[in-house]
């Protein structure tokens, strides 16, 4: 009796057996999601990014100290360009000629367009050597007249024939007299001699570099017909 007793407390004493614990269902989700994702990005190529291209606007040479024989006596500044918020960001812009319109992600302007026109428009009225001097608005020189605008459209068109429209408008005060001297407004569209972002760029270079030589000779024949005193 005493060696039963004996027994029984011993196994009593003995701890019970653990029953297996519950597998937790979030951990496990999470993880399986993890390994997926992992999996995916190894399928796909994460980490190889697509690098993205940059593009700018030939810029004409600055012939600074070359002046015409009888440049007229003015300061010119030339101010920015105002733009819709799309044309004063850096990618390139695309419509199918009606009123959608889209960016591309990888291809961009080295600098956002009304930008880039100035400085165009900077360089070809230097180089022209028909004015004292021409400095951009932003400078600390006191000029005559004030050159700025609005910039409408930059972008490729596509349908039956692809295009590089630039559509710009600017005007010339006189900042003694505030008053509003010249206008000119220019609208081209460029044919697109290719299928791709480069012949799109190519295009709306050439459209500009047209633009601007347009405006440069109306300036002339304004300070033609209206010499300065």
């Amino acid at each position: 009796m005493t060696r039963a007793n004996d027994d029984s407390a011993t196994r009593s004493a003995e701890p019970a057996p653990s029953l297996p614990r519950p597998r937790d269902s979030s951990a496990f989700k999470r993880g399986a999601i993890l390994v997926a994702a992992i999996a995916a990005c190894v399928f796909n190529g994460c980490g190889a990014a697509r690098p993205s291209k940059y593009y700018q606007l030939t810029l004409p040479g600055d012939a600074a100290g070359v002046q015409s024989a009888d440049p007229a006596p003015v300061t010119l500044l030339v101010g920015d360009l105002m733009a819709s918020h799309l044309y004063r960001d850096d990618r390139i812009v695309y419509s199918s000629g009606g009123t959608q319109m889209g960016t591309y992600e990888y291809q961009r302007w080295a600098e956002p367009p009304p930008e880039m026109i100035k400085e165009v428009l900077l360089r070809e009225l230097r180089a022209s050597g028909r004015y004292s001097a021409v400095y951009t608005h932003r400078s600390n020189v006191n000029g005559d007249f004030l050159v700025r605008g609005r910039l409408y459209d930059f972008k490729e068109v596509s349908g039956s024939a692809m295009l590089g429209r630039v559509a710009f408008e600017l005007e010339m005060r006189d900042l003694k007299t505030g008053a509003t001297v010249w206008t000119h407004y220019y609208t081209h569209d460029e044919a697109v001699d290719g299928k791709d972002v480069p012949a799109v760029v190519a295009a709306l270079d050439k459209n500009v570099q047209r633009g601007v030589k347009e405006v440069v000779a109306s300036l002339d024949q304004y300070f033609a017909s209206h010499p300065a005193k």
